[in-house]
C-alpha cells in the first residue's frame, strides 16, 4: 500500500484487506490513462462511433458484450482465472469486527434474496478519473473499519423533530465512502487525491472543479473578519446537491462551493479539536424550504449552516464523538456498529448498513423489530442508497460487491455486481436511470456506469 507523505494518512491504492493482489508482473500495470486534453469530443450516443476515439484503458458496453472484462483486467494474460481469483478472495477475506457478539443466529434472520436479476446493465468504465479513499490513522489504535456517521438519519429525524441517541468510538480508523455523487445521469463528482473531479458521461471527459492542495481563499466576505485560508486539505467526505458542493476535511475543515460560481464561496476550520475529522456532511431543505448544510465531527459536535450566507445557525453538543445516530427508541438487531443509513423516499422505511455484514430495514410504524434483514456477500455494508423513485435499494460492501435490491418485490429480488477493488462510493442519478460506482485501486481504479434496464415488449418481439 502506497503512503502519501503523511504519517497519519494513507491513500488506498491497493487492496486494503487480507486478500491476494494481482501479480506484480501484471503486463498492464504500467498502463497510463490518457490525459483529458487528449480525448476527442464525443457527440454521438452510438457505441461503434465512440470505439475509435476512446482510450484503450476504458471499456464500453459493446466491448463487454464481446468478452472484455468490464474493468479491463486482462485475465487471459494472468496466471489465474477470474473465477479462481474470486474464490481465493472469498476464502481469505476477513471482515473486521468491533464487537464480539454471537452471530450464530444471524443467518437465520436473513431473507432469501433471489439473485441473478439484471436491473442495471453495464454501460461504461473509465480510468481517466479514479476514486481515492483516504484512511485516517489514529496514533494509538488502528483498525480496518469505521463506525461512521449516518447523517441522513440525523437530518430526517431532526426535520421531523425527533430526539436522537448517538453512539461512537474514538479509536477507529475513518474510512469514509461518501466520495461519489451523481447530480444527473451525465454528471458525476468524485474525489481523486487532492481534487474533486467532474465526469461527464456524455462527453466522456473529466474536469477538475476543486483543488484543495493549493491555498483556498473564500469569495464570501464578512465585515470585520479576515477570510480564513486553507490549503492541502485531505477530504474525508463530500456531498453535491442543488448545485452546491460541500466537502469536509480530516482537520475539521469545511469547504462550500457553488458549481456555477468562480472560486470557493466559503471555507473555514470549524473546530480546532485534535480529533476534528469531519465524518459526514449533507445538504437539505428545512421545512420552510431554505437550503441548509449539516456537518458532523469527531469533536462531538453537529453543526448547521445557512447555505446562502453560510452563517452558523445551530450546534448540538454531545459527550462523545458523533459517528452514528439513531432515533431514541432503540433499533435492536444489529450485532456490531452501523456505517450508513438511508430513508426510502416515502419516509416510512429506514435502511441501516452494519459491520455485521447485514442491512436491516425498519418500518417507522413498528420499530420493535426489523422489517427485513439482507446479508452481504463478503463484508460489512458500508453504503446504503435508495433511488429517488424508491424502486431500488443499493448496498455497497467495502470491496468487490454492490447489491441492487428491488423494493417492489418486497426486497426479495436482487442484482449482484461483482467487481474487484475498494468501493469508494455509489450513487444513483436523480432520475434513477444510472448507477455509478467508484473503485479505488492502484491499477484498476475507475468509475463505472450502469444504466437502468427497461423492458420494451414491442422491441422484444423484433430482436
Amino acid at each position: 500500500m502506497e503512503h502519501f507523505q503523511n504519517d497519519d494518512l494513507e491513500y488506498v491504492t491497493d487492496d486494503y484487506y487480507d486478500v491476494p493482489d494481482f501479480e506484480e508482473d501484471d503486463p498492464f500495470s504500467d498502463d497510463q490513462s490518457l490525459k483529458n486534453d487528449d480525448i476527442e469530443d464525443f457527440d454521438s450516443d452510438f457505441e461503434d462511433e465512440f470505439e475509435l476515439d476512446k482510450p484503450k484503458t476504458d471499456t464500453s458496453a459493446l466491448e463487454a458484450r464481446n468478452g472484455k472484462d468490464i474493468q479491463g483486467i486482462p485475465w487471459e494474460r494472468l496466471n489465474f482465472s477470474r473465477d479462481k481469483y474470486r474464490e481465493t478472495r472469498l476464502k481469505q477475506y476477513k471482515n473486521y469486527e468491533n464487537l464480539s457478539r454471537s452471530r450464530e443466529d444471524l443467518e437465520k434472520e436473513c431473507m432469501e434474496v433471489e439473485k441473478g436479476k439484471t436491473f442495471y446493465d453495464f454501460q461504461f468504465n473509465t480510468r481517466l478519473v479514479k476514486s481515492t479513499i483516504v484512511h485516517f490513522q489514529q496514533v494509538m489504535h488502528r483498525t480496518h473499519e469505521l463506525s461512521r456517521t449516518a447523517i441522513s438519519l440525523f437530518i430526517s429525524a431532526f426535520k421531523a423533530g425527533w430526539k436522537l441517541k448517538l453512539s461512537s468510538r474514538r479509536d477507529v480508523v475513518n474510512m469514509l465512502r461518501n466520495l461519489l455523487w451523481a447530480t444527473s445521469k451525465h454528471d458525476v463528482y468524485l474525489m481523486q487525491n487532492y481534487s474533486v473531479m467532474h465526469w461527464s458521461s456524455m462527453l466522456r471527459r473529466g474536469k477538475e472543479v476543486l483543488n484543495v492542495a493549493k491555498p483556498i481563499m473564500p469569495t464570501l466576505k464578512r465585515p470585520g473578519l479576515l477570510p480564513p485560508s486553507l490549503s492541502r486539505v485531505q477530504i474525508s467526505t463530500m456531498a453535491v446537491k442543488e448545485n452546491l458542493l460541500v466537502a469536509g476535511g480530516f482537520q475539521g475543515e469545511l469547504i462550500c462551493k457553488y458549481l456555477n460560481h468562480p472560486g470557493v464561496d466559503f471555507c473555514t476550520k470549524i473546530t480546532t479539536d485534535e480529533n476534528a475529522i469531519t465524518n459526514a456532511v449533507d445538504i437539505y431543505h428545512n421545512p420552510s424550504g431554505s437550503l441548509r448544510v449539516m456537518t458532523a465531527n469527531n469533536d462531538a459536535q453537529v453543526r448547521i449552516y445557512d447555505a446562502e450566507n453560510f452563517a452558523s445557525l445551530n450546534r448540538f453538543s454531545y459527550d462523545w464523538s458523533v459517528n452514528n445516530t439513531s432515533v431514541t427508541e432503540n433499533l435492536k438487531g444489529h450485532r456490531d456498529y452501523s456505517f450508513a443509513s438511508a430513508w426510502h423516499p416515502d419516509g416510512r422505511i429506514l435502511a441501516t448498513g452494519n459491520q455485521d455484514t447485514t442491512c436491516r430495514l425498519w418500518d417507522i410504524r413498528n420499530l420493535s423489530e426489523s422489517l427485513a434483514v439482507i446479508k452481504g456477500r463478503m463484508g460489512a455494508i458500508r453504503a446504503v442508497k435508495f433511488s429517488d423513485d424508491g424502486r431500488f435499494l443499493a448496498l455497497a460492501e467495502p470491496a468487490d460487491f454492490v447489491h441492487i435490491i428491488d423494493t417492489q418485490s418486497g426486497y426479495v429480488k436482487g442484482q449482484e455486481i461483482d467487481l474487484f477493488g475498494e468501493i469508494a462510493g455509489i450513487s444513483f442519478s436523480p432520475d434513477a436511470e444510472a448507477l455509478f460506482i467508484g473503485i479505488a485501486d492502484r491499477t484498476y481504479g475507475s468509475l463505472l456506469e450502469f444504466n437502468r434496464r427497461h423492458f420494451n415488449q414491442y422491441l422484444a418481439t423484433i430482436f
